[in-house]
């Protein structure tokens, strides 16, 4: 589980000694929070709704703004076996903001809607309001992994953001609001692929990394469904599509 650390724009230092209090901080909790976790995961009451597919080049990920592109990009291409084409998706109902407005609340602090019993999110200073593309965070890690990511896009509506060098993954992931008959509907749209042999044998294989992730979107839509003044309405979509490694998919 991560934790988000924000820094300024193109710069994805952290300064030594905050970096290693929250790390030291982050692992020593890990193993309560992950159980505290875990036991909330299995008695959750919201319904899931999985589906797992054969994807194809119709799943890649959009390509991201030259301008922001650079040596410390992650791209999907980049990345360890298969991509893995994930929506989470949760209609909100009874809901009192638009989705201009929940983006911004998200966009102000996204620890708002991530588990909190394994992440912090700790503000290097902020010189603008919310979230624009260029800007970085560096994503905590418990384990041997940081994840860096950069903002590519942020509209009304969504916010993309794309893994930069260090990340476990490489792609992008989207976070979205939109109406949708008399519900707002929230997404998460994820394309990455892992990003060495080691995340693919934790993240494909076993399968430990891919429910660790799944836990925390899922926790994640239902935070955000509360932020919105509403509840979720027929639990939550987990939609995967999942990309072979070979020269007709990445």
């Amino acid at each position: 589980m991560p934790s988000l650390v924000r820094t300024r724009p193109g710069n994805a230092a952290v300064p030594h000694r905050l970096a290693n209090t929250s790390r030291a901080a982050i692992v020593l909790y890990w193993p309560l929070g992950m159980a505290l976790v875990s036991w909330r995961y299995l008695w959750q009451t919201t319904p899931l709704h999985r589906t797992e597919e054969s994807g194809d080049s119709g799943d890649l990920p959009p390509e991201p703004p030259a301008e922001l592109v650079d040596e410390r990009s992650q791209l999907a291409e980049s990345g360890s076996g298969p991509l893995f084409h994930r929506r989470f998706i949760v209609d909100i109902h009874g809901g009192h903001v638009d989705p201009p407005r929940l983006l911004n609340t998200l966009t102000a602090d996204l620890n708002q809607a991530v588990p909190s019993e394994v992440t912090a999110v700790h503000d290097l200073g902020r010189t603008r309001p919310g979230l624009q593309p260029g800007d970085e965070f560096v994503v905590r890690m418990p384990g041997p992994w940081d994840g860096p990511v950069r903002v590519i896009h942020r509209d009304d509506t969504a916010l993309r953001l794309m893994t930069l060098a260090g990340h476990l993954e490489a792609g992008q992931i989207e976070f979205r609001a939109e109406r949708t008959g008399a519900c707002l509907r929230f997404v998460i749209e994820a394309w990455a692929r892992p990003s060495n042999s080691l995340v693919r044998l934790l993240y494909a294989r076993l399968r430990l990394a891919k429910e660790i992730q799944c836990n925390m979107w899922v926790r994640f839509c239902r935070s955000t469904a509360s932020l919105a003044g509403g509840r979720a309405r027929g639990g939550i979509t987990i939609h995967t599509r999942k990309v072979p490694h070979t020269p007709e998919g990445v």
